[in-house]
Formats: C-alpha cells, structure tokens, sequence
C-alpha cells in the first residue's frame, strides 16, 4: 500500500503500525532523506519509497502503481499564520490528487485523514460532532482547508467509492519528527499557568496509528471513524503537566472573548515577528468552542479505545525533555 505524508508525525506511527500488522508499505516523500530519521526511532528500517509531489499526479499514479490500498495523511499542519497561503493551496490540491487517483486505479481502502476540526463549528452550536455531522466553512486557514479537504473526500464517498475518512482530535505523543503545533502547545503549557478557559480534544498519535491499520480491509465500503481521544479543559490540562512535572504554580485562565481578542493581535505581530509565538488565533478559536466529540463507531467497530490521557501525557512530557524541547528543571 501507498502512505502520502509517511514522514510526518502521524504518518510514521501510521508506518510503524502498518508494518507490524504484516502491510507491505510504499512511501511517497519529497525527499528521502527524511525517511530513515522518522522512522528509525520507531523499529522501522527497509521501507521503499519513491519521490514525488503529493500534488502532482503524474507523481501520484506512478507512486501507486501496483499498490492495492492507500492511507492519505499528507498535509501541511500548521496555525501559523505566515503558512496560511501554503496550507490553503496545498491541502486540498493534494486530497484532490490523491483519492482522485487511488479511486480511478481502484484501490480499495482509499483511507482520507481529516480532522474534527473540518466539521467546526458545530452545528448547531455546542452540538457533539459525530463522524456524520455536517461540513461547516469555517473562516481559519488550516481549519477551512480540512473542511474543503472534507467535502472532496465526501463527494467519493457519495459516488460510492471505498474512502474511509477518520477524524483525529489534536494529536499528541513521542516522536514527532517536526516538533508539531499540538507538541510545541504541550511544552509550552508545561512552562506556564497562563491559559484561557476552554477546552482540547487530545489523543495519541499511537491510537490513531492502530486505527489507521485497523480500517485496512477491503471490500467494506466507505465508513467514517472519529479519532478524537479526550476532551479536557485547559486549567485542568496545566494542572495536569504540573502533577507529572512536579512544577507547581498558580493556574490563571482568561476569559475566552478576552483570549479571542488578544490572539488576533498576536497574530498581526506574528506576522512580523521571526520567531513563533506560544499560540494563535486559530489554536484559540478551536479551544474557545470546547468541541466534544463521539467515538462510539470506532470503539463499537473496530474496537479501539484512546489510552488514558495521563500516560499519553507522562510519554510526551518526557519525550520533550528527552530530545531537549523542555528543558530539564521544568519536569
């Protein structure tokens, strides 16, 4: 089978699992040189892969020549608001390519990694989203991306097509090649008490790892899984780091409008400014929402339960302090 984005945090867990259920695995990369660094942590060694561009299709039908499955978790992921332009036109040129592709050859499953976050807001507001709840627009970069993204990967769905969609919450836990946004929020949360009042769906990535291989059996049609992990509130997430890290300190969380008003500034400087800021607008629109989600299909179905937030929590934590993301005296 082919795996777009194999490098990417997400992707090498997804590797890692694939291959121990037994899946021959192709990766399609921009550069190999990225490959052995990702996936060496994790056991992973011998996987072949082949160069190219997610958005170019002759890159993509060449990359899945003689594969029988594709797992789609090539994206750019990121609420910086600088890569707005990038993650717009690459998100969803590059679901375009490659389901358009992978149903054209027929490959079977054809699995699309979406997000909770393409079905913000909730609909109606405060609703639980579900893996059938309706595909808003909403107006952030990265969000709105994952939205179009969604509705591309629905219209094959709706043709009849055998794409899985599955929705990740935020996803967090060791070895991220990149240091992602969700990581880079953890550490920065270990260092302070400053937060707002709302709330995070976190999961570990090695859960949505484990479904990414579950969900690889043909012939089952298009179906959708949530992946969302734990909903949890911000206080309680910092009161969370100070129990594992032994820091201790006052928890002060701003009003969610106050949080809102601030971030727009922020991201006007970050505009600017060359370093990266503790946090966006977009990172605190999504909290200020407080989505719940339910992940009844996936459990009921294939069996899978997120692991308990606090051990994810302990391996990221310490993960970061091992690889020098968190310095030492924090934890």
């Amino acid at each position: 089978m082919l795996v777009t984005g194999g490098t990417g945090f997400v992707g090498c867990h997804s590797v890692a699992a694939l291959v121990s259920a037994g899946h021959q695995v192709r990766l399609l990369v921009r550069s190999r040189d990225q490959v052995a660094r990702s996936l060496s942590p994790l056991g992973v060694a011998d996987v072949e892969s082949v160069q190219g561009d997610v958005t170019v299709p002759q890159s993509v039908e060449e990359a899945m020549a003689g594969c029988d499955a594709v797992l789609h978790a090539a994206a750019v992921y990121s609420l910086d608001p600088r890569a707005a332009v990038r993650v717009r036109e690459t998100n969803l040129r590059a679901t375009k390519t490659v389901l358009g592709a992978a149903v054209r050859l027929g490959l079977d499953p054809v699995v699309h990694v979406s997000s909770f976050v393409a079905l913000l807001p909730p609909q109606p507001r405060g609703a639980v989203l579900t893996p059938d709840s309706p595909v808003t627009r909403p107006r952030c970069p990265y969000c709105l991306s994952k939205a179009e993204s969604e509705q591309a990967a629905r219209r094959y769905q709706e043709q009849g097509a055998p794409v899985v969609i599955v929705y990740p919450g935020g996803v967090i836990g060791p070895d991220d090649p990149y240091l992602g946004d969700s990581n880079r929020t953890i550490a920065e949360f270990a260092k302070s008490g400053l937060t707002m009042h709302g709330g995070s769906l976190l999961v570990d990535v090695r859960d949505v790892a484990a479904v990414h291989a579950a969900v690889m059996e043909p012939g089952r049609g298009p179906r959708r899984y949530m992946i969302t992990g734990h909903f949890i509130a911000l206080p309680d997430l910092i009161a969370t780091l100070q129990q594992i890290t032994g820091r201790r300190g006052r928890i002060v969380a701003t009003p969610a409008g106050m949080a809102l008003a601030i971030s727009r500034v922020a991201d006007l400087m970050q505009r600017v400014i060359p370093g990266r800021l503790p946090f966006s607008h977009e990172g605190v629109w999504i909290s200020a929402l407080e989505p719940h989600c339910d992940d009844s299909r996936t459990v009921s179905e294939l069996g899978i339960t997120p692991r308990d937030l606090r051990v994810t929590l302990q391996d990221t934590v310490q993960w970061l302090v091992d690889q020098g993301h968190l310095p030492a005296v924090v934890a």
